[in-house]
């Protein structure tokens, strides 16, 4: 599906959770520009959760970040799921649908991401699946690069792997700086020259979150902690490419107060103001 990229919202936003409903119903509307949820946990939700979820679609922009689409999986896409998807979109008038460029179905769901082969058969494969959400939805899926701890079998580096995805699919891309990172440290290599190898153009998107030191060299992707100091430097680094596209906070766990996420979300919003500020004065 070519042509010109999604436009969703600008600035800084938050992944929205059932644990953090209330909090997110109290804060102030200028707190965050725009909120995130996975389709999945919504799709007929009623009662006391569905009147919550429609008064924050009042307030905010939404985005979606699917769980289970399986886009690189053996079993059949899921047309139920599609349609519940596109009538969540339709509701609250959604620009973005990103999912995993993964697997996480075979003979029934799996309840992980797990990583496909980076090969060319794959490519076509996962392209075809693309094209069809795509049809589907009228509009171009957006597909995170994802983290993973062992790999399969491999004729393309990763980097190469979502770029050819990429082109062959017309799909866009959610650049995932905390996956980089953690893929960096887990897999040995350089994150930078990683980022500079994908398909820039093509990103929608970030994301930021924390992970779970299990070791020097492993690293483990939580979303239960805060960004550490590394990932916000990469953070500047890819603004830097990129300049200041919009940014999700993800937390799904071991939640803080809501201000303490919110200092997150001010430290995204600052990366950006200065990275935009940088950019005003190359211009000048």
């Amino acid at each position: 599906m070519p042509g010109s990229k999604t436009q969703g919202p600008h600035g800084a936003g938050l992944g929205l959770r059932r644990a953090l409903m209330g909090p997110l119903l109290s804060m102030d509307s200028n707190s965050v520009d725009f909120l995130e949820l996975a389709p999945e946990n919504w799709i007929g939700v009623g009662g006391r959760y569905g009147e919550g979820l429609e008064q924050l679609g009042e307030r905010f922009p939404f985005i979606m970040h699917g769980l289970s689409l399986d886009i690189g999986g053996p079993d059949p896409l899921d047309d139920e799921l599609l349609d519940g998807v596109a009538e969540l979109m339709q509701r609250f008038q959604v620009p973005i649908y990103s999912e995993h460029l993964t697997y996480c179905a075979a003979d029934g769901h799996l309840y992980d991401l797990l990583p496909i082969p980076f090969t060319d058969e794959a490519v076509h494969y996962v392209s075809e699946r693309i094209g069809r959400v795509q049809d589907r939805l009228g509009m171009p899926l957006v597909l995170e690069n994802a983290s993973y701890y062992a790999q399969a079998h491999k004729d393309l580096d990763e980097a190469a792997f979502i770029s050819a995805v990429v082109a062959e699919s017309g799909c866009e891309l959610l650049l995932d700086v905390n996956n980089v990172y953690v893929n960096s440290i887990n897999h040995g290599y350089d994150p930078l020259t990683f980022i500079d190898a994908l398909p820039l153009d093509s990103v929608s998107y970030l994301h930021i979150a924390g992970h779970y030191d299990e070791a020097d060299d492993l690293k483990v992707d939580t979303h239960g902690t805060d960004v550490i100091d590394p990932v916000w430097a990469l953070l500047n680094d890819t603004y830097a490419r990129l300049g200041a596209v919009p940014t999700l906070l993800e937390r799904d766990f071991n939640f803080p107060s809501l201000d303490s996420l919110l200092q997150e979300i001010a430290r995204i919003r600052q990366a950006q103001a200065a990275c935009a500020q940088q950019r005003k004065a190359l211009r000048a």
